[in-house]
């Protein structure tokens, strides 16, 4: 039997930032879920209709997966070794070495083929983080950030969710802190995380991301009835509510993150303007979730008869304009 048994597990609202900041607190840098999310830049907005889940396009709410964890821990200097596979038995094998000296190791996994996860929440999404904490025979103990206790997985349904198959691969990947530097000043690395966000939220010039990004989708959103038909128009609009409310912790999950990171900040930065910041973040993360709502009502034909598409492409709007203030807002902090 071997187990980290020293390795804390905290339930977190997000895999991959929950993970990450499960890790590098386990190595001494006592660190929460929001300011790793924070410092790693994570909240973003994407429409990508080139990219495909389930047949429909992509929305993204965060930043590309494994980017939280790669600027997380370039900003605190800390060595991280990672690994992907061909040859399935060879990652076990590994996997196995590491545990057996005590190592805890962060995979890259498809939450379908997890088997501690309901039957009703399983769906092939192949993003999903966790740490691999010890092994008990043909069982392995993982912290899982989304649980609110560690949970088991067998050897073969652990091997299938490492291997699984479709968009964003995990290809077996793994990895482990190798050295974790001690932080006492997370000051400088806030207002970076934030500076990054303002950019990659204001500044981009491709049209589809961003706070454009946000108002272009509201544009196409407004036509689909008449494009698609009412039907197909449904299932576009299901698509838009499900990324946001179900997968990856979501859109107003993501801005009630950032809300409580701002807040965070606040007391390590000495800066009274972060806590209004958070405010209107949260408010933010109200406005969305508001119009998952109003989108939810159409696609189970329950909406009154204000509340159709040009409704629904008006709050998406009112979201782009309430963020697109607080990342202006944001300039004073760190110019």
């Amino acid at each position: 039997m071997t187990i980290t048994t020293n390795f804390t597990h905290h339930q977190t609202a997000h895999c991959e930032s929950g993970a990450v900041a499960n890790l590098i607190s386990h190595h001494g840098v006592k660190m929460s879920e929001a300011m790793a999310f924070g410092i790693g830049a994570g909240l973003f907005f994407g429409y990508l209709p080139f990219l495909r889940l389930n047949n429909l396009p992509l929305i993204t709410y965060r930043s590309i997966a494994g980017s939280i964890i790669k600027r997380v821990t370039k900003a605190l200097d800390i060595e991280v070794v990672s690994a992907t596979y061909r040859n399935q038995a060879k990652a076990m094998v590994e996997l196995d070495q590491l545990l057996d000296q005590g190592i805890p190791v962060g995979l890259q996994t498809g939450a379908f083929w997890l088997p501690y996860f309901p039957k009703a929440y399983r769906f092939h999404f192949n993003m999903h983080n966790l740490v691999v904490v010890g092994r008990e025979g043909n069982e392995y103990v993982i912290s899982d950030p989304v649980f609110p206790e560690l949970v088991r997985c067998d050897r073969h349904s652990l091997m299938k969710a490492r291997f699984a198959k479709g968009t964003m691969s995990p290809k077996g990947k793994m990895y482990y802190f190798k050295d974790v530097p001690p932080c006492d000043d997370f000051a400088p690395l806030i207002l970076k995380g934030i500076e990054s966000v303002s950019n990659a939220m204001l500044k981009t010039p491709i049209p589809i991301l961003g706070v454009r990004g946000i108002r272009f989708l509201a544009n196409r959103m407004e036509k689909w009835p008449r494009k698609f038909g009412l039907q197909r128009a449904n299932l576009h609009l299901g698509q838009v509510v499900r990324m946001q409310e179900e997968i990856g912790t979501g859109g107003a999950g993501f801005r009630f993150i950032y809300a409580a990171f701002l807040q965070e900040a606040a007391n390590h930065c000495h800066h009274d303007e972060l806590l209004a910041l958070s405010a209107r973040m949260t408010e933010v993360g109200d406005h969305w979730r508001h119009f998952a709502v109003l989108a939810a009502r159409n696609c189970k034909g329950r909406a009154e008869a204000d509340e159709g598409y040009p409704a629904i492409a008006d709050k998406l709007r009112q979201c782009a304009q309430l963020e697109e203030s607080i990342y202006l807002d944001f300039r004073s902090l760190y110019s």
